[in-house]
């Protein structure tokens, strides 16, 4: 299954969504949700319970309520974070890498950083990896 998307208000960029969902992401956002104006701990809530991973910039407290979520058995449905200022065209072709490679599964209970998915691993700078000899 392909993952969904979960915008916290940090994140809720009006021309990133429109990007993504024209690419065809599966995104809602806070405001849509009516989760504006809630705690961190209320989205994160909110977005395992639909089956979400969520996206923010709140890296600080986000990585800290996914290692006391995971140390107290809880299960969400995975969490991404990115820098505040990171350009929106960044953002949307490094999201769309990673909803594109991992599925659903693959994200649950996981935690990643945005600026890990803008480099093809697959393509260096001399082009892309063979098997070759």
């Amino acid at each position: 299954m392909r993952i969904h998307l979960y915008f916290d208000e940090d994140s809720s960029r009006h021309s990133l969504v429109r990007e993504l969902r024209a690419r065809g992401a599966n995104v809602i956002t806070a405001l849509e949700a009516a989760m504006a104006h809630r705690t961190d701990e209320e989205q994160l809530e909110w977005a395992a319970a639909d089956s979400r991973a969520l996206y923010s910039f709140n890296q600080g407290d986000f990585y800290s309520l996914h290692t006391a979520w995971l140390t107290a058995g809880r299960s969400h449905s995975g969490i991404i974070l990115a820098r505040q200022g990171t350009p929106v065209g960044e953002q949307m072709r490094h999201l769309l890498r990673l909803v594109n490679r991992l599925t659903a599964e693959e994200m649950q209970d996981r935690i990643e950083f945005l600026s890990a998915w803008g480099r093809d691993p697959l393509i260096t700078d001399n082009g892309p990896l063979t098997t070759d000899h």
